[in-house]
């Protein structure tokens, strides 16, 4: 997946003889951890040497002359860091710097992680006197600078730096949605942000530090529904019986200018069985499946001319008991022909307007036969009972043949599903190109990336 600001993955250690290969090689950096070929009497003689070290000979490494197997040394000395001292913090805008005092050692390699474990990007200089950051500093955050250095006889250093940063009270936080619990599997994960966000580069920063993980992995992608809110889904619906888990790696980064990111809640899901209810509007039936198997057909009725049900994918939002329907709510005049007033039980919402699955016992005479309503789907007592009980959010309710037009995407509840994909996946601002899956391993740097120059001693 593309990456912006720093890396959260773990940093890998390299076997021996891989180590030894790259420092043959030339060196190699990634993600604020660079190498430097080591001095060619220490590290190319172990080169030269691979095969019979192989073979269980102590040519190198069993020979406590070896400078590669001693106790890393105190670097403090010949270490330095442009951090500010006496409990100032560091500027986050500004790079960090860390420096060799002299010339009797060189840095070999630097990490930088925050308290949650992001890498932070650096590079270092080809002679190995200084290293540096690449990407903006997380603001209000402490940081472990580990610096590892070799002297001139090839011994090997180490210095701990805690460096922690200036805060910034302009921050962009993030409500993830829904809550935890179980969903049905066309439930979308959600991301309303408290600040707007309208440029495509600091999109991208925000997009790649939201996090969606599930078991099983899907093809999934974000999707900016405008410049405070995302939503994800996958590229079919969920698998049943999965667990998603929703996290943010915001926090601190800079997204542009003098705005930076602000703390997010993490959710955990898990999706039921997969139930579906299709309403044939011309037909009058809905015909309810779970897992593919039909479990209940049902006669209905729905919206008549001038109040034609919407046609399309919509997702279960919520379940109401007892809910007073009134005809002003959308838009008939009181007192007109079309007003009506009425208590409704078993009321299952499909859109924020007021489009529901419920039960009508004043229209059963026309259900399975016509359609009389004012764009519900009505049905018997009895099977909206049913119905209530059987489903739960996040189910998927669809409509087709029915004269209304396609459920639009977001303005209405969850019409996620009637986009196509390919323009869902132009709603990312990150790389299209790019396949995006919830899987762990697909959202880490391979191994080669995150290597080290020296094995852990």
């Amino acid at each position: 997946m593309h990456r912006a600001g720093p890396d959260t993955s773990p940093g890998v250690r390299a076997r021996p003889f891989a180590v030894l290969q790259r420092a043959a090689a030339g060196g190699f950096s990634y993600f604020g951890v660079m190498s430097h070929r080591p001095r060619h009497r220490t590290a190319l003689g172990c080169a030269i040497l691979l095969a019979p070290l192989a073979a269980g000979a102590t040519a190198c490494g069993g020979s406590s002359s070896d400078p590669l197997s001693a106790a890393p040394y105190d670097a403090a000395g010949q270490i330095s860091a442009n951090a500010p001292g006496d409990g100032h913090k560091a500027d986050p805008d500004k790079p960090l710097e860390v420096s060799t005092t002299s010339d009797e050692a060189r840095i070999t390699d630097v990490t930088a992680t925050d308290a949650s474990g992001r890498y932070i990007r650096g590079e270092l200089a080809a002679d190995g006197r200084q290293w540096r950051t690449t990407v903006p500093l997380a603001a209000g955050t402490r940081y472990t600078v580990r610096v590892s250095t070799e002297d001139e006889d090839g011994a090997p250093g180490r210095k701990v730096l805690q460096i922690d940063t200036k805060d910034t009270g302009d921050r962009v936080n993030v409500k993830l949605g829904p809550e935890n619990g179980t969903y049905g599997v066309g439930q979308p994960v959600t991301a309303a942000l408290s600040k707007p966000v309208k440029d495509p580069k600091a999109r991208a920063i925000v997009e790649g530090a939201l996090k969606v993980r599930s078991t099983p992995r899907v093809e999934g992608s974000w999707h900016w529904v405008d410049s405070k809110t995302l939503h994800f889904r996958p590229r079919e619906y969920w698998p049943t019986h999965a667990d998603i888990e929703v996290r943010s790696n915001l926090e601190g980064l800079k997204i542009t200018g003098g705005l930076y990111g602000g703390a997010a809640k993490p959710v955990k899901l898990r999706t039921g069985d997969r139930v579906e209810a299709v309403t044939d509007a011309a037909a009058h039936t809905m015909t309810v499946t779970r897992n593919g198997e039909e479990i209940n057909t049902i006669p209905v009725t729905t919206g008549k001319p001038g109040y034609s049900t919407r046609n399309g994918t919509k997702v279960v939002l919520g379940k109401e008991g007892f809910v007073r329907m009134r005809g002003e709510s959308i838009g008939i005049p009181s007192g007109s022909s079309d007003s009506y007033d009425l208590p409704v039980y078993w009321a299952t919402r499909v859109t924020w307007s007021g489009e529901y699955v419920h039960a009508a016992p004043w229209s059963v005479g026309s259900q399975g036969a016509d359609n009389v309503s004012h764009g519900c789907t009505g049905m018997s007592t009895g099977n909206a009972k049913w119905f209530f009980d059987t489903v739960r959010v996040g189910d998927l309710v669809k409509v087709v043949n029915s004269g209304g037009e396609t459920m639009t995407p977001f303005d209405n509840g969850f019409g996620d599903w009637n986009m196509p994909w390919k323009q869902w996946r132009e709603g990312s601002a990150l790389d299209k190109n790019k396949p995006s899956t919830t899987g762990e391993q697909d959202q880490r740097p391979g191994p080669e990336n995150a290597a080290r120059l020296r094995p852990q001693v």
